[in-house]
């Protein structure tokens, strides 16, 4: 049994049941929806962890695994946008959306031309994983209309500063593909 797989294809099926949870009409649903994609962004490091720890990479995991947390993020971000109803929201929701289809486009070129490491995850990546999954989980747990004003800004702030370091780790990996190209 790989337990990495495991992990990222119950990331995958998690998505329909935050949905499902977000708007059902219970008392702390927006919190149980927090908590659930806060299981999910702790299982996409832990699947990372283990598949390296345990030795069980595989190539259907490095498939799968970026798909699932992009499904994830993308699905949650446009449940915050119809909630939260602001255009800065909006418009940070878009970026790291359209960076999400562009990296993983190139990525794939790049594999195609034999060069996918030139593309490999980099530090700003990471940084801006965890800043996008602290937001996420903050405005899914907070009601835009009767939620906390400090912790609400607080969670609007870091969901700006991943799209701002989305873009900059896009940019990133558009440069080294260029790189990859001139020498071609």
């Amino acid at each position: 049994m790989n337990i990495p797989n495991t992990l990222t294809i119950m990331r995958i099926l998690l998505i329909p049941v935050l949905v499902v949870v977000f708007y059902m009409p219970f008392r702390h649903h927006l919190l149980v929806a927090a908590l659930i994609f806060t299981v999910a962004a702790v299982t996409d490091w832990l699947d990372g962890y283990l598949a390296r720890r345990l030795g069980q990479m595989t190539k259907f995991g490095a498939f799968l695994d970026p798909v699932a947390d992009k499904l994830m993020v993308a699905v949650a971000l446009v449940l915050l946008v119809e909630r939260h109803d602001t255009k800065l929201l909006t418009l940070a929701a878009c970026v790291i959306i359209g960076r999400e289809i562009v990296v993983s486009a190139l990525r794939e070129w790049m594999a195609e031309l034999g060069q996918r490491t030139s593309v490999a995850v980099s530090y700003i990546g990471k940084v801006k994983t965890a800043f996008q999954m602290i937001a996420i989980i903050g405005l899914l747990a907070i009601d835009p209309v009767r939620g906390d004003s400090w912790l609400l800004a607080a969670s609007y702030l870091m969901l700006y500063l991943s799209a701002v370091l989305t873009l900059w780790s896009m940019i990133i990996y558009l440069r080294a593909a260029a790189e990859v190209m001139k020498g071609r």
